[in-house]
């Protein structure tokens, strides 16, 4: 088992690079398995979801290599439509493979995903737009069967799900004729996606948008490709310099995939500013007064993210007054408040949606533990921010999403040591 020891209290100051984005290059990977020739994607981040995408694609006869954040894909060799169960029950984003499957050979057989445990996330949407595109669909002893080339058409969600559009778009790209999406997903990450695949030579357009237009193409080509910057793992050290009244230096950036998360920490009273350098936009944390309690409520993209929640309330530990969090996204999404608790934060769960912060709180070093990736990643931010030594526990859930948090800390000057190993 491996833990954090982190001393916190200190001021920080350095530059903090930003790796490339895991919720794009986790769905842009198996996207790559579409073509018939390698492809060269680059700016992949190393942390064990992508380790874990990357043994379930050679699970099923892709030859893939992973060296130096660059992933290198040859999909002509594929045979198998049924990736490894135990590697797919170790990562819910597996689930967007389905897509990749279904457009590639007509079938896939997958078991029930795993991942974080931050509520309910059932697979029915996926099923549901498989469905409508005249996928048949059989359930027997744990597994999903999944039968029939995707056929082109309307496709409306059930809800703005991220996953369940970009498994629209997989399933739809080699479709003969025009697929339209509705209710479509907005984020970043999508068109992301959608801009790969067009550079493979697929014609997708509206990305970014509630609704896609998909015009099915034959084949698809390998390409070179560079994953968008992380925008949560930008918020991440946003937050954290913010917190500690740091001047830290974060990029490179993608700045409008951040507006709300810029405003909401402007309006609270932080301090920070935008510069460009080497082509690319950095966001530099500057000290600041006094921090003032808001209200803030997640919403799919472009609202407040739902992965930046817990981050925004060790913000809220320090600041003046009290603020309510309702997380619109996930039930029971809070599981680093209790530890926030054990630390002397003053919270109070109203119910599976919303929770109150007072401040602001001197926070006291203690032992805790991680949940889920983002909610792990949080309290890294309160350790940095409380009086005395914290040992944060299960810190494998900081690392599926993380690259080398710890090293990116440390050379800033943040007081954090890693001892043990990852059990994957």
């Amino acid at each position: 088992m491996a833990y954090f020891i982190i001393k916190g209290g200190k001021k920080l100051k350095g530059e903090i690079k930003i790796s490339g984005a895991k919720n794009a290059a986790l769905k842009i990977l198996p996207a790559a398995i579409l073509s018939s020739t390698p492809s060269t994607i680059s700016n992949v981040p190393r942390i064990i979801d992508i380790v874990k995408m990357v043994e379930i694609l050679r699970s099923i006869g892709t030859d893939i290599t992973f060296e130096n954040g660059v992933v290198k894909i040859d999909p002509s060799h594929i045979t198998s439509s049924h990736p490894d169960e135990k590697l797919i029950k170790k990562l819910r984003g597996s689930i967007v493979l389905v897509g990749a499957l279904l457009s590639k050979f007509g079938s896939a057989i997958i078991s029930q995903p795993g991942g974080c445990l931050i509520g309910a996330r059932p697979i029915d949407d996926h099923l549901d737009v498989f469905r409508q595109l005249g996928v048949k669909i059989k359930y027997n002893n744990g597994r999903y069967y999944l039968k029939g080339k995707p056929e082109a058409g309307e496709v409306t969600l059930s809800k703005m799900s991220v996953t369940a559009t970009e498994n629209a778009i997989l399933a739809s790209v080699l479709s003969r004729g025009t697929t339209r999406i509705h209710v479509a997903a907005a984020e970043p990450e999508i068109k992301d996606l959608a801009d790969y695949l067009n550079k493979m030579g697929a014609r997708i357009s509206g990305a970014g948008t509630h609704d896609i237009t998909i015009e099915g193409v034959q084949t698809l080509k390998g390409v070179e490709y560079s994953v968008m910057p992380d925008r949560i793992e930008a918020g991440t050290y946003l937050t954290i310099g913010v917190v500690t009244n740091s001047e830290l230096t974060i990029g490179p950036v993608e700045i409008s995939t951040l507006s709300i998360v810029l405003k909401k920490l402007e309006d609270v009273g932080a301090k920070f500013e935008v510069i460009h350098k080497n082509g690319a936009d950095f966001i530099q944390t500057q000290t600041r007064g006094k921090l003032k309690a808001a209200d803030i409520d997640t919403r799919t993209y472009p609202g407040f993210p739902t992965d930046l929640q817990s981050f925004y309330a060790v913000l809220m530990t320090q600041a003046e007054g009290r603020s309510r969090i309702f997380e619109t996204i996930f039930e029971g999404r809070f599981s680093s408040i209790e530890e926030l608790q054990l630390l002397r934060a003053k919270t109070l769960v109203l119910n599976p949606h919303e929770f109150v912060v007072d401040g602001p709180t001197k926070l006291i070093g203690t032992r805790i533990s991680s949940k889920d990736i983002r909610g792990g990643a949080s309290l890294v931010a309160a350790a940095l921010t409380a009086n005395g030594t914290t040992t944060i526990e299960d810190i494998e859930y900081i690392d599926r999403g993380y690259e080398n948090i710890d090293t990116k800390l440390k050379a800033v000057g943040a007081e954090i040591e890693r001892v043990g190993l990852i059990e994957e």
